[in-house]
């Protein structure tokens, strides 16, 4: 499993939110702001976070982002499918280009059962989680 940069951003604008009082929208440039991140490259980011119900924004003088439901309810393997794409659990840990089922790499029967160990806990971990940290 590779992550890209956009999940590290997601998660830390996520962790922001997370902060704030329950429905109340921040604007992206504030979120931006406050977490050094690029806007242009965030709100492409918070657009897919969006897409998947993970937070709901707002047109208008109050525009901006809230989160969709309570922090304590969106783990990071929620934001992880959202970013990243479903398929993220079934890539290698290692060598995602060239390594499945049928084509192997040399430590993927030792690697493949720990994936739903893995998936486990970035289930258990949400985002209320990384905002209290």
């Amino acid at each position: 499993m590779q992550l890209t940069r956009e999940s590290e951003h997601a998660l830390a604008g996520l962790g922001l939110l997370a902060t704030r009082a329950p429905g109340v929208f921040v604007p992206l440039a504030e979120i931006a702001a406050a977490k050094d991140l690029p806007p242009p490259f965030l709100a492409k980011i918070f657009q897919k976070l969006a897409r998947h119900g993970l937070l709901t924004s707002s047109r208008g003088r109050g525009r901006g982002y809230a989160l969709a439901r309570p922090a304590d309810s969106i783990s990071v393997m929620d934001v992880f499918v959202a970013v990243e794409g479903p398929r993220l659990v079934k890539r290698c840990l290692l060598w995602q280009a060239h390594c499945s089922d049928e084509d192997p790499c040399p430590l993927h029967d030792f690697l493949k059962d720990r994936m739903p160990v893995l998936e486990a806990r970035l289930e258990e971990i949400s985002v209320a989680d990384l905002a209290a940290r």
